[in-house]
């Protein structure tokens, strides 16, 4: 599904270059689990915004379902992600004045589908992820966990093929933090591709897949169970 050759992406930070990603391959297979770990600085987060077409890479190629990507231009990419990529963040970046239900609705909206047609979408994910109750409550209304779900439930309502979450429980407490990682798995388990960037060591040993990232590279790309600190 995802297949990276030789990828870098290089930033600078005041005068000096800081080379985020050097020469990465990769290839996920569709339905994979994967996490990503390793230190502050180690290019976690710049290898999930290549992947999800939030930044480009300054050469290497990225391919994506078998479709070229470094090629597209910004149009371009931005239609590939609303189609095929979701995202949850650290941060939920849910819109204060939105309730729970319209930001879960709202990448309907923007895709133009009618109400008629999105009312029964957001009915059956709000009923899944145990939201009903509080769908009507606006972000602030409602706990970390929640506001978590909620931003799981727009990453997922038009059905993306891949879900990237950077950090998604960095915010919580151990309790919801383990459920918004169940719910995640469990969308994992219905067939979606699962890329999780993760500094706890607990989160990162659950995925089928371990890679770990230092200094821009992929230095251990480990699968199968995992016990033990090995990826610290």
């Amino acid at each position: 599904m995802i297949r990276l050759e030789a990828v870098c992406r290089t930033y600078r930070l005041g005068d000096q270059p800081v080379k985020a990603l050097d020469r990465v391959d990769l290839d996920i297979d569709a339905g994979a689990y994967v996490s990503v770990m390793g230190p502050s600085g180690s290019g976690k987060s710049t290898l999930l915004n290549v992947i999800g077409l939030l930044d480009t890479p300054d050469s290497g190629r990225y391919q994506l379902e078998g479709r070229e990507m470094t090629c597209l231009d910004e149009e371009a990419r931005a239609a590939e992600r609303n189609r095929r990529i979701g995202f949850v963040f650290q941060a939920y970046h849910l819109i204060d004045r939105l309730s729970a239900r319209e930001n879960i609705e709202l990448p309907l909206v923007l895709a133009g589908m009618a109400p008629s047609e999105r009312r029964p979408l957001v009915d059956d994910i709000v009923d899944r992820l145990g939201l009903t109750e509080r769908a009507g409550h606006l972000p602030r209304q409602l706990s970390g966990g929640q506001r978590q779900r909620v931003a799981i439930a727009r990453a997922v309502i038009r059905k993306p093929a891949l879900l990237l979450a950077d950090e998604p429980t960095g915010n919580l407490d151990s309790h919801s933090g383990a459920e918004v990682i169940e719910l995640l798995e469990e969308l994992n388990d219905q067939g979606i591709t699962l890329l999780v960037v993760t500094h706890d060591p607990n989160i990162g040993r659950r995925a089928g897949r371990r890679l770990r990232m230092e200094d821009g590279r992929i230095t251990a790309d480990r699968s199968g169970t995992e016990t033990g600190d090995a990826l610290r």
